[in-house]
């Protein structure tokens, strides 16, 4: 069941589009609000379905180890299934987020966020990609974004947790990200591959 209210892209699943302002490239009320411009994938809402349903069963046992007096194991157990749920909840939250002040990258353990005056380009290119985060790389397609320094930055992946086998969802995600940073920053427009 799709939860269009928790993503950027409820405005591209309209089918009743008759003005030029709902085509835009950017149909949001908010520029200020930090969005994801995509939906997270099945593999990502699966896996933390599973961690969720993992944290219940936890909270499950707590419950019946309290019952049975044994208030520190309990009090451990409690921690556990909190910590399943944050976790949970974390992965969840992973991706990119963009906004009029730059551009969020939210990893499982840390945040990074770059103004989009700091961003040189954005570019798709072909390359060796993690398969689901794993240490194992296919070929692949990576959204890079290339800061003013020439460090470049993975932001999206064809083969991450939301875009495994969901190739047009991946093409629709960079090309938004990079109205984004059309828009608002001095991003360079992409080159087509064999283009000068």
């Amino acid at each position: 069941m799709p939860l269009p209210f928790l993503t950027a892209d409820r405005a591209f699943d309209t089918s009743d589009r008759t003005t030029a302002e709902d085509q835009a490239a950017l149909p949001f009320d908010d520029h200020d609000e930090w969005r994801r411009p995509y939906r997270p994938g099945p593999w990502r809402v699966g896996a933390a379905a599973l961690l969720l349903l993992l944290g219940s069963f936890v909270l499950m046992a707590t419950l019946i180890i309290a019952f049975a007096g044994a208030l520190p194991g309990a009090g451990l157990c409690f921690a556990l299934a909190l910590l399943v749920i944050a976790a949970a909840l974390r992965l969840l939250r992973m991706g990119v987020w963009v906004s009029r002040h730059g551009l969020r990258r939210v990893g499982f353990l840390s945040t990074s966020t770059v103004d989009w005056r700091e961003a040189a380009a954005l570019r798709t290119v072909q390359q060796p990609v993690r398969w689901l985060g794993l240490p194992r790389t296919v070929q692949g397609q990576a959204l890079m974004l290339v800061r003013g320094g020439g460090e470049p930055l993975p932001l999206l992946t064809d083969h991450n947790g939301d875009f495994l086998s969901r190739v047009e969802a991946f093409d629709r995600a960079a090309d938004t990200i990079e109205a984004w940073g059309a828009q608002y920053g001095p991003v360079a427009p992409a080159v087509p591959a064999g283009g000068q």
